[in-house]
Protein backbone atom coordinates (compact mmCIF):
# COMPACT_ATOMS: atom_id res chain seq x y z
CA UNK A 1 0.00 0.00 0.00
CA UNK A 2 1.15 3.71 -0.94
CA UNK A 3 2.18 5.45 1.54
CA UNK A 4 1.01 9.45 2.31
CA UNK A 5 1.69 11.86 -0.13
CA UNK A 6 4.51 14.63 0.66
CA UNK A 7 1.48 17.16 1.45
CA UNK A 8 0.04 14.76 3.39
CA UNK A 9 2.35 13.69 5.47
CA UNK A 10 3.09 16.26 7.66
CA UNK A 11 -0.58 17.01 8.34
CA UNK A 12 -1.22 13.28 9.64
CA UNK A 13 1.81 13.85 12.03
CA UNK A 14 0.55 17.51 13.47
CA UNK A 15 -2.84 15.20 13.81
CA UNK A 16 -1.13 12.66 15.78
CA UNK A 17 0.41 15.41 17.82
CA UNK A 18 -2.67 17.39 18.60
CA UNK A 19 -6.43 15.40 18.23
CA UNK A 20 -6.79 12.42 20.92
CA UNK A 21 -6.33 9.10 19.06
CA UNK A 22 -9.61 7.93 19.37
CA UNK A 23 -9.35 6.64 15.44
CA UNK A 24 -5.86 6.00 14.97
CA UNK A 25 -3.64 7.56 12.44
CA UNK A 26 -6.21 8.68 9.33
CA UNK A 27 -5.48 7.23 6.17
CA UNK A 28 -6.16 10.61 3.99
CA UNK A 29 -5.90 13.94 4.13
CA UNK A 30 -9.14 15.41 2.46
CA UNK A 31 -9.35 18.65 0.88
CA UNK A 32 -12.37 18.79 -1.33
CA UNK A 33 -15.11 16.95 -2.58
CA UNK A 34 -18.00 17.34 -5.77
CA UNK A 35 -20.40 14.66 -5.94
CA UNK A 36 -19.24 11.08 -4.85
CA UNK A 37 -15.54 12.38 -5.72
CA UNK A 38 -13.33 13.82 -3.08
CA UNK A 39 -9.66 14.86 -3.34
CA UNK A 40 -6.50 15.06 -0.73
CA UNK A 41 -4.47 17.40 -0.23
CA UNK A 42 -2.01 15.87 -2.36
CA UNK A 43 -4.22 16.08 -5.46
CA UNK A 44 -5.21 12.29 -5.41
CA UNK A 45 -8.63 11.93 -6.29
CA UNK A 46 -11.00 8.79 -4.82
CA UNK A 47 -14.71 7.57 -5.32
CA UNK A 48 -16.42 7.97 -2.17
CA UNK A 49 -18.41 5.25 -1.35
CA UNK A 50 -19.31 5.34 1.99
CA UNK A 51 -20.07 9.04 1.74
CA UNK A 52 -19.72 9.91 5.49
CA UNK A 53 -20.38 6.43 6.62
CA UNK A 54 -24.22 7.38 4.90
CA UNK A 55 -24.02 10.73 5.71
CA UNK A 56 -23.07 12.66 2.50
CA UNK A 57 -26.83 11.85 0.86
CA UNK A 58 -26.66 14.44 -1.54
CA UNK A 59 -22.53 13.90 -2.11
CA UNK A 60 -20.12 16.69 -1.81
CA UNK A 61 -20.90 20.05 -2.81
CA UNK A 62 -24.37 19.55 -4.04
CA UNK A 63 -25.49 22.80 -4.41
CA UNK A 64 -28.92 22.71 -3.15
CA UNK A 65 -27.46 21.95 -0.18
CA UNK A 66 -24.46 24.62 -0.36
CA UNK A 67 -27.25 27.27 -1.43
CA UNK A 68 -29.51 26.53 1.63
CA UNK A 69 -26.60 26.52 3.85
CA UNK A 70 -25.01 29.51 2.94
CA UNK A 71 -28.51 31.70 2.69
CA UNK A 72 -28.78 30.73 6.56
CA UNK A 73 -25.75 31.01 7.42
CA UNK A 74 -26.42 35.01 6.39
CA UNK A 75 -29.34 34.97 8.25
CA UNK A 76 -29.49 32.90 11.65
CA UNK A 77 -27.19 30.35 12.85
CA UNK A 78 -28.05 29.65 16.13
CA UNK A 79 -30.72 30.91 18.46
CA UNK A 80 -31.21 28.96 21.50
CA UNK A 81 -34.31 26.81 21.98
CA UNK A 82 -35.73 29.61 24.12
CA UNK A 83 -37.09 30.61 20.95
CA UNK A 84 -37.84 29.22 17.30
CA UNK A 85 -37.37 29.14 13.66
CA UNK A 86 -39.16 28.60 10.47
CA UNK A 87 -36.81 26.19 9.34
CA UNK A 88 -37.33 24.10 12.34
CA UNK A 89 -40.94 24.22 12.44
CA UNK A 90 -40.92 23.42 8.88
CA UNK A 91 -38.79 20.22 8.79
CA UNK A 92 -40.64 18.83 12.16
CA UNK A 93 -44.01 19.08 9.59
CA UNK A 94 -41.82 17.70 6.94
CA UNK A 95 -40.49 14.74 8.93
CA UNK A 96 -43.98 13.90 10.72
CA UNK A 97 -45.77 14.21 6.76
CA UNK A 98 -42.90 11.42 5.50
CA UNK A 99 -42.72 9.48 7.96
CA UNK A 100 -47.17 8.76 7.96
CA UNK A 101 -46.84 9.63 11.23
CA UNK A 102 -50.58 9.77 12.89
CA UNK A 103 -52.03 13.63 14.41
CA UNK A 104 -50.27 14.24 17.84
CA UNK A 105 -47.01 12.84 16.84
CA UNK A 106 -44.04 15.05 17.56
CA UNK A 107 -40.15 15.71 16.65
CA UNK A 108 -37.17 16.62 19.41
CA UNK A 109 -34.09 17.62 17.17
CA UNK A 110 -30.52 17.09 18.34
CA UNK A 111 -27.44 16.69 17.28
CA UNK A 112 -26.41 13.43 16.62
CA UNK A 113 -27.78 9.72 16.51
CA UNK A 114 -26.47 9.02 19.60
CA UNK A 115 -28.24 12.21 21.24
CA UNK A 116 -31.66 10.89 19.54
CA UNK A 117 -30.69 7.41 20.52
CA UNK A 118 -30.50 9.24 24.32
CA UNK A 119 -33.88 11.25 23.89
CA UNK A 120 -35.37 7.32 23.34
CA UNK A 121 -33.66 5.87 26.65
CA UNK A 122 -35.49 8.85 28.22
CA UNK A 123 -38.71 8.12 26.77
CA UNK A 124 -38.31 4.23 27.33
CA UNK A 125 -37.51 5.22 30.99
CA UNK A 126 -41.00 7.35 31.14
CA UNK A 127 -42.96 4.23 30.63
CA UNK A 128 -41.95 3.67 34.59
CA UNK A 129 -40.21 0.37 33.81
CA UNK A 130 -36.25 0.55 33.61
CA UNK A 131 -35.73 -2.44 31.43
CA UNK A 132 -34.81 -1.90 27.80
CA UNK A 133 -34.23 -4.76 25.03
CA UNK A 134 -31.96 -4.64 21.96
CA UNK A 135 -30.49 -6.97 19.94
CA UNK A 136 -27.07 -8.97 19.32
CA UNK A 137 -24.53 -7.05 16.96
CA UNK A 138 -26.51 -3.62 17.83
CA UNK A 139 -24.76 -0.18 17.17
CA UNK A 140 -26.62 2.51 18.66
CA UNK A 141 -23.80 5.19 19.80
CA UNK A 142 -21.17 5.40 22.31
CA UNK A 143 -22.17 7.95 25.17
CA UNK A 144 -22.91 6.24 28.04
CA UNK A 145 -26.78 5.31 27.76
CA UNK A 146 -26.35 4.72 24.11
CA UNK A 147 -23.36 2.61 24.54
CA UNK A 148 -25.83 0.37 27.26
CA UNK A 149 -27.66 -0.49 24.19
CA UNK A 150 -24.72 -1.09 21.60
CA UNK A 151 -23.59 -4.87 21.69
CA UNK A 152 -19.74 -4.56 20.59
CA UNK A 153 -17.72 -5.83 23.93
CA UNK A 154 -14.65 -3.91 22.70
CA UNK A 155 -16.52 -0.79 23.02
CA UNK A 156 -18.69 -1.46 26.53
CA UNK A 157 -15.87 -2.91 28.59
CA UNK A 158 -13.77 -0.27 29.06
CA UNK A 159 -16.89 1.85 30.76
CA UNK A 160 -19.24 -0.65 32.31
CA UNK A 161 -20.70 -0.90 34.31
CA UNK A 162 -23.29 1.14 32.21
CA UNK A 163 -27.02 1.87 32.19
CA UNK A 164 -28.61 -1.03 34.02
CA UNK A 165 -31.18 -3.28 32.78
CA UNK A 166 -30.42 -3.46 28.86
CA UNK A 167 -30.41 -6.92 27.55
CA UNK A 168 -29.34 -8.30 24.48
CA UNK A 169 -31.39 -11.22 22.60
CA UNK A 170 -29.90 -12.74 19.11
CA UNK A 171 -31.02 -10.46 16.05
CA UNK A 172 -33.76 -11.69 14.27
CA UNK A 173 -34.81 -14.57 16.55
CA UNK A 174 -38.71 -13.85 17.30
CA UNK A 175 -38.84 -16.50 19.92
CA UNK A 176 -35.53 -14.83 21.82
CA UNK A 177 -37.24 -11.62 21.42
CA UNK A 178 -40.87 -12.64 22.82
CA UNK A 179 -38.99 -14.71 25.88
CA UNK A 180 -37.10 -11.07 26.67
CA UNK A 181 -39.97 -8.80 26.78
CA UNK A 182 -41.80 -8.70 29.71
CA UNK A 183 -44.10 -6.45 32.30
CA UNK A 184 -40.59 -5.03 33.37
CA UNK A 185 -39.50 -3.89 29.79
CA UNK A 186 -40.06 -0.34 28.56
CA UNK A 187 -38.58 -0.47 25.15
CA UNK A 188 -37.51 -2.28 22.57
CA UNK A 189 -34.87 -0.98 20.23
CA UNK A 190 -33.87 -2.25 17.03
CA UNK A 191 -32.04 -0.86 13.44
CA UNK A 192 -34.50 -2.60 10.43
CA UNK A 193 -30.78 -2.97 9.14
CA UNK A 194 -27.58 -3.64 11.42
CA UNK A 195 -25.43 -1.19 9.48
CA UNK A 196 -22.00 -1.29 11.91
CA UNK A 197 -22.99 -5.01 12.64
CA UNK A 198 -22.23 -5.80 9.07
CA UNK A 199 -24.98 -4.77 7.09
CA UNK A 200 -27.76 -7.19 8.27
CA UNK A 201 -31.29 -6.68 6.78
CA UNK A 202 -33.94 -7.83 9.41
CA UNK A 203 -35.50 -11.55 8.53
CA UNK A 204 -38.81 -11.30 6.96
CA UNK A 205 -41.98 -10.43 9.15
CA UNK A 206 -39.32 -9.30 12.31
CA UNK A 207 -40.07 -6.06 12.83
CA UNK A 208 -43.79 -6.92 12.64
CA UNK A 209 -43.05 -9.66 15.04
CA UNK A 210 -41.21 -6.91 17.27
CA UNK A 211 -44.85 -4.60 16.90
CA UNK A 212 -47.02 -7.39 18.20
CA UNK A 213 -44.35 -8.39 21.13
CA UNK A 214 -43.95 -5.19 21.99
CA UNK A 215 -47.61 -4.01 21.88
CA UNK A 216 -48.96 -7.08 23.66
CA UNK A 217 -46.59 -6.14 26.55
CA UNK A 218 -47.68 -2.60 26.70
CA UNK A 219 -43.61 -1.45 25.67
CA UNK A 220 -42.40 0.94 22.90
CA UNK A 221 -40.75 -0.41 19.72
CA UNK A 222 -37.98 2.38 19.20
CA UNK A 223 -36.68 1.76 15.46
CA UNK A 224 -33.40 3.37 14.75
CA UNK A 225 -32.65 4.68 11.50
CA UNK A 226 -30.07 6.48 12.23
CA UNK A 227 -28.44 4.85 9.03
CA UNK A 228 -31.31 3.64 7.54
CA UNK A 229 -33.41 6.70 6.97
CA UNK A 230 -34.57 9.46 4.76
CA UNK A 231 -33.86 7.17 1.65
CA UNK A 232 -31.38 4.97 2.15
CA UNK A 233 -32.86 2.14 1.44
CA UNK A 234 -35.09 3.02 -0.74
CA UNK A 235 -37.99 4.48 1.27
CA UNK A 236 -37.88 7.68 3.21
CA UNK A 237 -37.74 5.50 6.39
CA UNK A 238 -36.98 1.24 6.50
CA UNK A 239 -40.28 0.52 8.68
CA UNK A 240 -42.40 1.82 6.14
CA UNK A 241 -41.36 -1.26 3.48
CA UNK A 242 -41.74 -3.30 6.72
CA UNK A 243 -45.03 -2.29 6.87
CA UNK A 244 -45.20 -1.59 10.58
CA UNK A 245 -46.08 1.41 12.53
CA UNK A 246 -43.15 2.15 15.74
CA UNK A 247 -43.67 4.38 19.19
CA UNK A 248 -40.61 6.64 17.77
CA UNK A 249 -38.00 6.38 15.56
CA UNK A 250 -34.62 7.91 15.97
CA UNK A 251 -33.01 9.84 12.77
CA UNK A 252 -29.13 11.15 12.42
CA UNK A 253 -26.65 10.98 9.44
CA UNK A 254 -28.10 11.66 6.21
CA UNK A 255 -30.78 14.32 7.24
CA UNK A 256 -28.41 16.77 7.79
CA UNK A 257 -26.33 15.87 3.89
CA UNK A 258 -22.90 16.12 6.13
CA UNK A 259 -24.32 19.28 8.39
CA UNK A 260 -24.83 17.69 12.17
CA UNK A 261 -28.37 16.85 13.47
CA UNK A 262 -30.60 14.54 14.68
CA UNK A 263 -34.18 13.72 15.88
CA UNK A 264 -36.31 11.41 17.81
CA UNK A 265 -39.83 11.05 16.17
CA UNK A 266 -42.63 9.77 18.47
CA UNK A 267 -45.74 8.55 16.94
CA UNK A 268 -49.42 9.73 17.99
CA UNK A 269 -50.57 12.17 20.78
CA UNK A 270 -49.71 9.03 24.21
CA UNK A 271 -46.30 8.63 23.44
CA UNK A 272 -45.54 12.51 22.33
CA UNK A 273 -47.32 13.04 25.51
CA UNK A 274 -44.51 11.13 27.52
CA UNK A 275 -41.48 14.10 27.33
CA UNK A 276 -42.97 17.06 28.82
CA UNK A 277 -41.33 20.87 29.16
CA UNK A 278 -37.81 20.44 31.30
CA UNK A 279 -37.28 16.65 31.04
CA UNK A 280 -34.53 16.76 27.90
CA UNK A 281 -33.28 19.32 25.99
CA UNK A 282 -30.21 20.94 23.67
CA UNK A 283 -28.37 23.63 23.34
CA UNK A 284 -27.61 23.41 19.79
CA UNK A 285 -30.67 21.09 18.39
CA UNK A 286 -33.26 22.44 16.03
CA UNK A 287 -30.73 25.34 15.09
CA UNK A 288 -31.57 27.25 12.21
CA UNK A 289 -28.52 26.06 9.73
CA UNK A 290 -29.06 22.08 10.20
CA UNK A 291 -32.96 22.85 9.67
CA UNK A 292 -32.35 24.67 6.68
CA UNK A 293 -29.96 21.81 5.18
CA UNK A 294 -32.47 18.63 6.29
CA UNK A 295 -35.02 20.72 4.50
CA UNK A 296 -32.70 21.28 1.58
CA UNK A 297 -31.94 17.30 1.84
CA UNK A 298 -35.15 16.37 1.98
CA UNK A 299 -36.11 18.68 -1.11
CA UNK A 300 -33.73 17.32 -3.63
CA UNK A 301 -34.21 13.62 -2.83
CA UNK A 302 -37.66 14.12 -3.46
CA UNK A 303 -37.05 16.34 -6.22
CA UNK A 304 -34.13 14.48 -8.23
CA UNK A 305 -36.04 11.16 -7.44
CA UNK A 306 -33.46 9.62 -5.04
CA UNK A 307 -35.71 6.78 -3.55
CA UNK A 308 -36.28 5.48 -6.46
CA UNK A 309 -32.89 5.41 -7.98
CA UNK A 310 -31.13 4.46 -4.22
CA UNK A 311 -33.45 1.19 -4.99
CA UNK A 312 -32.67 0.37 -8.74
CA UNK A 313 -28.88 1.55 -8.37
CA UNK A 314 -28.45 -0.60 -5.44
CA UNK A 315 -30.24 -3.31 -7.27
CA UNK A 316 -28.01 -2.67 -10.35
CA UNK A 317 -24.91 -3.01 -7.89
CA UNK A 318 -26.47 -6.49 -6.48
CA UNK A 319 -26.44 -7.96 -10.51
CA UNK A 320 -22.77 -6.39 -11.18
CA UNK A 321 -21.17 -8.30 -8.28
CA UNK A 322 -23.13 -11.34 -9.12
CA UNK A 323 -22.10 -11.51 -12.47
CA UNK A 324 -18.18 -11.11 -11.69
CA UNK A 325 -19.28 -15.27 -10.95
CA UNK A 326 -15.76 -15.05 -8.55
CA UNK A 327 -15.48 -17.62 -6.23
CA UNK A 328 -13.91 -15.18 -3.62
CA UNK A 329 -17.56 -13.43 -3.47
CA UNK A 330 -19.85 -14.82 -1.11
CA UNK A 331 -23.03 -12.39 -2.22
CA UNK A 332 -24.43 -9.30 -1.17
CA UNK A 333 -26.76 -8.33 1.69
CA UNK A 334 -28.59 -4.82 2.71
CA UNK A 335 -31.01 -2.68 0.96
CA UNK A 336 -31.13 0.03 -1.42
CA UNK A 337 -27.38 1.88 -1.39
CA UNK A 338 -26.48 0.21 1.91
CA UNK A 339 -25.03 -2.48 0.82
CA UNK A 340 -22.18 -5.17 1.78
CA UNK A 341 -20.42 -7.54 -0.45
CA UNK A 342 -19.53 -10.30 1.59
CA UNK A 343 -16.22 -12.40 0.82
CA UNK A 344 -15.04 -15.79 1.44
CA UNK A 345 -12.58 -15.21 3.59
CA UNK A 346 -11.48 -12.28 6.30
CA UNK A 347 -9.97 -9.96 3.71
CA UNK A 348 -11.71 -6.97 3.68
CA UNK A 349 -9.38 -4.86 5.83
CA UNK A 350 -6.74 -5.76 3.16
CA UNK A 351 -9.01 -5.18 0.15
CA UNK A 352 -10.31 -1.87 1.49
CA UNK A 353 -6.77 -1.14 1.63
CA UNK A 354 -5.81 -1.57 -2.46
CA UNK A 355 -9.01 0.07 -2.96
CA UNK A 356 -8.00 3.26 -1.66
CA UNK A 357 -4.39 3.02 -3.67
CA UNK A 358 -6.82 2.75 -6.30
CA UNK A 359 -9.08 5.58 -6.13
CA UNK A 360 -12.07 4.12 -4.27
CA UNK A 361 -13.08 4.98 -0.33
CA UNK A 362 -14.77 2.02 0.91
CA UNK A 363 -15.14 0.12 4.23
CA UNK A 364 -14.23 -3.49 6.26
CA UNK A 365 -17.57 -3.66 8.22
CA UNK A 366 -16.59 -6.66 8.82
CA UNK A 367 -13.70 -8.84 8.36
CA UNK A 368 -15.43 -11.03 5.71
CA UNK A 369 -17.82 -7.77 4.36
CA UNK A 370 -17.13 -4.47 2.70
CA UNK A 371 -19.64 -2.07 3.18
CA UNK A 372 -20.93 0.67 0.51
CA UNK A 373 -22.63 3.31 1.47
CA UNK A 374 -22.30 6.03 -1.21
CA UNK A 375 -24.20 9.22 -1.64
CA UNK A 376 -27.61 8.76 -3.19
CA UNK A 377 -26.48 10.41 -5.86
CA UNK A 378 -23.98 7.85 -7.06
CA UNK A 379 -24.33 6.76 -10.39
CA UNK A 380 -24.57 3.30 -11.62
CA UNK A 381 -21.36 3.62 -13.87
CA UNK A 382 -19.16 5.07 -10.71
CA UNK A 383 -20.43 1.67 -8.84
CA UNK A 384 -19.93 0.13 -11.93
CA UNK A 385 -16.31 1.60 -11.43
CA UNK A 386 -15.64 -0.68 -7.91
CA UNK A 387 -17.20 -3.55 -9.35
CA UNK A 388 -15.10 -3.24 -12.30
CA UNK A 389 -12.03 -2.99 -9.85
CA UNK A 390 -12.83 -5.52 -7.70
CA UNK A 391 -11.60 -8.91 -8.58
CA UNK A 392 -7.91 -7.43 -9.10
CA UNK A 393 -8.35 -5.83 -5.44
CA UNK A 394 -9.01 -9.64 -4.54
CA UNK A 395 -6.50 -10.76 -6.34
CA UNK A 396 -3.96 -8.20 -4.40
CA UNK A 397 -5.90 -9.13 -1.08
CA UNK A 398 -6.06 -12.61 -1.18
CA UNK A 399 -2.05 -12.61 -2.17
CA UNK A 400 -0.91 -10.66 0.39
CA UNK A 401 -2.53 -13.34 2.23
CA UNK A 402 -1.34 -15.79 1.15
CA UNK A 403 2.15 -14.29 1.39
CA UNK A 404 1.93 -14.01 5.01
Amino acid sequence: MSDPGPASAPWLDRYEGSLLRLFGRPALVLEHGDGCWVWDVDGRRYLDLVGGIAVNALGHNHPALVSAVSKQAGQLVHISNFFTSVPQVELAERLLSLADAPAGSAVFFCNSGTEAIEAAVKLARRTGRTGIVAAEGAFHGRSTGALALTHKKAYREPFEPLLPGVSHVPWGDVDALRAAVTEETGAVVLEPVQGEGGVLTAPAGYLQAARDITREAGALLVLDEIQTGVGRTGAWFAFQEAGVVPDAITLAKGLGGGVPIGALVTFGPDVSAMLTQGMHGSTFGGNPLACAAGLAVLDTIASEGLLDHAREAGEHLVRRVEALGDERVVGTRGAGLLRAIVLAGDWSGAVVAHARDAGFIVNPVAPDAIRLAPPLVVTTAELDLFVDALPGLLDAATSETQDA
